[in-house]
This record gives C-alpha cells, structure tokens and sequence, in this order.
C-alpha cells in the first residue's frame, strides 16, 4: 500500500505534560491507567462505538497461522484488560501471555482472562523473560505509550524466536474529510466524554494528544526496519482510524 510521506518530527517516546525525563513520564502513564482502570473497558466500548472489539478480531485472525501452530507461545505487550489477549486465545490453543506495568489493569484483567492467559507485571522496556522464547508479539493501543519507541521494538526483537512475528495495533489520523470530522471528535467530544464517564482529568486530554505525536506509518515502518525486523507492513483499519503494523524476526 501507499504510505503517507512522513509529516512529523522524529521523537523519542510518549512523553505526557509535565513529565521531565523518560522515569516520570512512565510513572504519569502508569498513574494515568490505574486511574482510569475501573471504567476502562466501559470508556474503550463507547468512545469508539464498539468498533474496538473488530480490530481486536481482526488483527488476532492475521496471526491464526501462528495461533494455531503446536507449542507457540503468544504475548501481548501492554496488554491492560487482556481483551486482545482474549482475542488471541480465541483465535488458537496457543499459550497467550499477557505483560503490562499496570498492577490496576492487571487486576482487572486476571477477573476476566481467568486461566486463560497468564499474567504478567512488567516494564516493556524491559522484560523478565530469556532471549527467543515467543513465537508472536502483538501489543494493541498500548505501544504508542512507550517512552521509548526503539528500545521497544528491540525489545519486541529479543523476545521472539526466529521467524517469530510482531504485530502493534494502534491508533492513527485519517486523512480527507474524514479526518477532519474525526479530529474533531477526538481532541474535543472524546475527552469531555471520557472525564465525565471515568471522573478523571487528565487522560482522556493525553489519548489524542500521544496520538498526534505517533510516528507517521511511514516513520514507523523505517523504525522497525532499523529495529531489525524484515517483511514490514502497515495495513489501516476503519479508514486509517487504528491500523496494524507486522514485522518478522529474520
């Protein structure tokens, strides 16, 4: 597919307001989720008109090849409320593992995955498991919050087995008049909506705002490629509202 020429200034990671330096960005982050974590599901189903448990299918049908594949072993980074881990399991038998550094999110998650999938609180940046022993990574909405976007894809890098798969699932900004009614709708209904259901400031600003600052799919492609993944793709989902990156460990 054609990609958009790249519009945005090379950044590092997400970085909230008034976050100095990476450490207290990831603890704004961190607190931001745990916040928001009792009506965290609810707020995902309304602000995107349900249209969030399609990408999940989808995205968790792209990979049934692996899914599906005796012994594999799955994870899903930033995972939250395990619902795309869930998408996963549905998907195969494969042994889904889901990691997040939201202790809030986790809980919350373990209720509804039960034994299911195991659970795991964890940075992205560093994880506690050995080199190779994942045969798929899949993080969706989630990566976007790193502070550090390359030492995330390397780290995706040195947790998969050769041959083994990346996909990130993440939002982006549609282009024509679609994208302009959808601007509006997310810089400006989506964070009203989103403090008055979870009676919390601050989030639902942050949700467009690290979107803005998202690599272009374009960007974003190069970075994997830097990264050291090969067979890179973006494909959009919804108009270019979310879409879905792959890459493979060569």
């Amino acid at each position: 597919m054609t990609l958009p020429a790249p519009n945005k200034p090379v950044v590092q990671g997400a970085a909230p307001t008034g976050a100095p330096d990476q450490q207290a960005a990831a603890r704004v982050v961190r607190e931001m989720f745990t916040a928001i974590a009792p009506r965290y599901d609810l707020l995902n189903h309304v602000l995107s008109m349900n249209v969030d448990r399609l990408w999940w299918r989808r995205a968790a049908r792209t990979f049934t090849h692996i899914l599906r594949r005796p012994g594999a072993r799955v994870l899903d980074l930033c995972c939250g409320t395990a619902d795309m881990a869930l998408a996963l399991r549905r998907q195969g038998a494969a042994s889904i593992f889901g990691a997040d550094f939201s202790h809030a999110m986790l809980t919350l998650g373990g209720r509804k995955a039960c034994d299911r999938v195991k659970l795991i609180e964890a940075d992205a940046l560093a994880l506690p498991v050995d080199d190779a022993c994942f045969d798929l990574v899949v993080s969706a909405f989630g990566f976007r919050n790193l502070t550090d976007y390359d030492v995330g894809l390397h780290e995706i890098l040195r947790v998969l087995r050769r041959g083994g798969e990346v996909g990130i699932l993440d939002f982006g900004e549609p282009k024509g008049v679609l994208g302009k009614i959808y601007r509006v709708y997310f810089r400006r209904v989506l964070p009203v909506v989103g403090t008055v259901i979870s009676g919390v400031r601050g989030p639902y600003a942050y949700l467009p705002a690290s979107v803005e600052r998202f690599p272009d799919p374009s960007q974003m492609l190069e970075r994997m490629r830097a990264a050291g993944f090969a067979e890179v793709s973006w494909t959009p989902y919804t108009f270019g509202i979310a879409g879905l990156y792959r890459g493979a460990r060569p």
